[in-house]
This record gives structure tokens, C-alpha cells and sequence, in this order.
């Protein structure tokens, strides 16, 4: 499973740092993607990094502003965001996928190990 962290309540403007954690499993075997979810809105690919760790792609909306990184000390993949809008906010998803030769893709039906969400508020 994968279990994400460091969601919160953050100002306009500022940065968190997200963490998707593995267990059970080595995340460097895997792609790993970050999905966000607004209220009535559809999932969004945010950004992902390949297993390999080669090749990372994010969404027009967050480029510029989140960085993917991956500790394969730490079995983890984190998500940098800085620079935090309002339109940001959304609950944000971690998930794993079997990699293909479709490298990286930010479509969610591609991945099959999905984590509980962490919620993400920017707001003054």
C-alpha cells in the first residue's frame, strides 16, 4: 500500500511538501503518479516520475511550481509545491503503477495501487 502525508492548511503563496510512502513493496520498481481531487471536479494528473527515475511530466497547471523527487532510501516519493493558489486546493492522491512502455502517464486508470488521500487547502 501507499500511504500519503503532509497535507494541511497553507496561505496563498506558500509551499508543502508531500510525502507518498510505500510498504510492502519497493517504490523504485514502480512509476509513481500524484492525482489531486477538487469537489466537483474530475481527478487531475498532477505529475509523475518514472521508475527509473529518468522521466518525470506535470500537468500545465502545476509546471514551474511542483517538483516530483523520489528517496528510494526512504521507499518514498515526495511532491514539492511552492507558489500555492486557491485553485490548488483538492485532495491529493498518490499512486503506483507496474511500469510499461507507456512511460509515466498522468492518467489514473493506468495506475493500480491508490493511497487514502491527503487533503491540501490554500487559503488566507
Amino acid at each position: 500500500q501507499v500511504v500519503e502525508s503532509g497535507g494541511g492548511l497553507v496561505q496563498p503563496g506558500g509551499s508543502l511538501r508531500l510525502s507518498c510512502a510505500a510498504s510492502g513493496f519497493s517504490l523504485k520498481n514502480y512509476d509513481v503518479g500524484w492525482f489531486r481531487q477538487a469537489p466537483g471536479k474530475e481527478r487531475e494528473g498532477v505529475s509523475c516520475v518514472d521508475f527509473s527515475n529518468t522521466h518525470t511530466d506535470y500537468g500545465d497547471s502545476v509546471k514551474g511550481r511542483f517538483t516530483i523527487s523520489r528517496d528510494s532510501a526512504k521507499n518514498t516519493v515526495y511532491l514539492q509545491m511552492d507558489s500555492l493558489t486557491p485553485e490548488d486546493t483538492a485532495v491529493y492522491y498518490c499512486a503506483a503503477r507496474q511500469p510499461n512502455t507507456l512511460a509515466c502517464p498522468r492518467i489514473a486508470r493506468y495506475y493500480t495501487i491508490w493511497g487514502q488521500g491527503t487533503q491540501v487547502t490554500v487559503s488566507s
